[in-house]
């Protein structure tokens, strides 16, 4: 017999922008929940976001700026790149889903949505969109809202470097504070901060509840419908890394502190499957001096290389691809971390990195700590990040010559839609040719890891038989990616999270 503390319909387990939508579906279709999340402060990962984006095809917000797209259309492209490395009927479910949830949120009058231009990630596959299937949440502004702007967590500004909160919130922040506002309508709906999901109570084969802890203490949540794991990855849990052999380590994560597997843990504990438990969401990521490599994007200049000072990617390119190039080299024996970018002085000293992420230190600290150098010559800055000089040299005299072309005979940088997204769609080959030269360290980041319970078209987790696990459901990062292994456009990771809990809570409240 399980002393229960709490009874509920339905418990949701994370914040993120996939536990709050199942939060807020589960409520406004009639039933009681509980939210609960392990840190101090709602949002996951979703709320680090600058952007907050969801790609979701053919939704009324594109449909209303004129967008002529079709979800036969989306499906080809979604299912061109992403493959047969998840099941056909769970991409289609994605694909088909988001413009159905937009409707959905939009009767409401505490959301309100915008279009954020976004180039599809593999812009030479069938039917990819140059301008993009992606949406954000409108600014919110919480001006007298000080307790709602202090829960949410972020930015990262704030967070790593103390910088204060301002009073509107923007990008995944903004996502997050629309569905808490929306929350809050509902007097059946309860939110926990600094709860976290311990193990799930299991009865002839099904989930009934949770044991939760909070302050040092041991409590048991009853969930007569169901739980929706949507807790994030295990990124920041090192020991879970080497386990499930996830390249890179947990301090140049970007994901919050808490997410640490527990949901994974529970999950299995309770019979269920997993899948692509070695993969996370990748991105090249600028070593700062506190020794944490964090991911960086919108880069107007400047060529990675290797241990042998030879290019080996497309500096222009998606993130995740980049980061997977990186990988893929490491794997080969021919790039150890850090690797470098090198770059001119058109712009000083600081690499012509525009998008951060988090606040940049003083210069003196990058350059104290080794991780930007500089040099009068190219010959000069091998020796300094040990590669030849040789190759160097002739590294930068082959982009140069590139860069005077307009065409990237090696890597193809500027090919794609997505390259000339940060150039105002002008070429991104820009000539490493004005001295003194510098060279900046980067590690490999990750926006989390992608591995998790494996589940069907309604989110219901499935065991190891294939069969669903009564009364459990997974989604976000909890979730084993319906991407599979890449990176299909920006908004995926955040889109997914929010309709597989959607359709969680839905199958939920069918349920008598």
């Amino acid at each position: 017999m399980v002393d229960w503390a709490e009874e509920c319909d339905v418990l949701v387990v994370g914040s993120g922008a996939g536990g709050c939508c199942g939060a807020y579906t589960a409520a406004r279709e009639g039933l009681s929940v509980i939210l609960i999340e392990a840190s101090e402060h709602f949002g996951g990962t979703a709320a680090y976001s600058g952007g907050g984006g969801m790609w979701f095809p053919t939704n009324a917000v594109l449909r209303r700026a004129g967008d002529t797209d079709t979800l036969d259309d989306a499906r080809t492209y979604f299912r061109s790149v992403v493959g047969d490395r998840t099941p056909r009927d769970l991409q289609d479910t994605f694909v088909t889903s988001g413009a159905p949830l937009i409707d959905y949120l939009e009767a409401d009058d505490n959301f309100e949505f915008q279009v954020l231009p976004w180039p599809d990630y593999f812009g030479k596959a069938p039917n990819a969109s140059a301008t993009g299937r992606h949406i954000c949440a409108a600014p919110l502004r919480v001006r007298d809202d000080l307790e709602l702007n202090e829960s949410i967590r972020g930015p990262l500004g704030r967070e790593r470097a103390g910088e204060r909160l301002r009073s509107t919130l923007i990008g995944g922040r903004a996502l997050v504070g629309r569905f808490l506002v929306a929350l809050r309508q509902y007097p059946n709906a309860d939110t926990h901060l600094d709860t976290a999901l311990e193990d799930l109570v299991v009865e002839n084969g099904g989930v009934v509840g949770a044991i939760v802890s909070h302050g040092g203490e041991r409590r048991a949540i009853r969930a007569r419908r169901g739980v929706v794991l949507a807790a994030g990855g295990f990124e920041r849990n090192d020991d879970m890394r080497a386990e499930f052999g996830v390249p890179g380590h947990s301090r140049d994560s970007m994901g919050p502190w808490s997410n640490l597997g527990k949901g994974h843990r529970a999950g299995i504990a309770a019979g269920a499957d997993v899948d692509l438990m070695d993969e996370a969401w990748w991105s090249p990521g600028l070593t700062h001096p506190d020794g944490r490599s964090a991911f960086a994007l919108w880069f107007t200049g400047g060529v990675f290389v290797d241990d042998r000072g030879e290019r080996f990617v497309n500096e222009s390119a998606p993130y995740d691809r980049i980061g997977h190039a990186a990988l893929a080299h490491a794997e080969s024996g021919k790039l150890t971390m850090p690797f470098w970018m090198i770059y001119d002085d058109k712009d000083g000293l600081a690499p012509p990195v525009q998008a951060t992420n988090v606040p940049v230190a003083e210069a003196e600290q990058y350059v104290e700590a080794g991780l930007w150098k500089t040099a009068d010559t190219l010959e000069e800055l091998a020796d300094m990040i040990g590669v030849p000089a040789d190759v160097l040299a002739a590294t930068v005299e082959r982009f140069n010559a590139f860069a005077a072309a307009g065409v990237d005979e090696d890597f193809g940088r500027g090919d794609e839609p997505y390259d000339r997204a940060f150039s105002g769609g002008e070429s991104p080959l820009v000539p490493v040719d004005t001295p003194p030269f510098h060279a900046a360290a980067f590690g490999l980041s990750d926006l989390g890891t992608k591995g998790g319970l494996r589940t069907d078209t309604c989110a219901r987790v499935l065991d190891t038989s294939g069969a669903p696990i009564p009364g459990l459901y997974a989604a976000g990062n909890t979730m084993a990616a319906v991407s599979g292994t890449v990176y299909p456009g920006g908004g995926n990771p955040i889109g997914a999270s929010m309709v597989f809990a959607h359709l969680a809570a839905r199958d939920l409240a069918s349920r008598t």
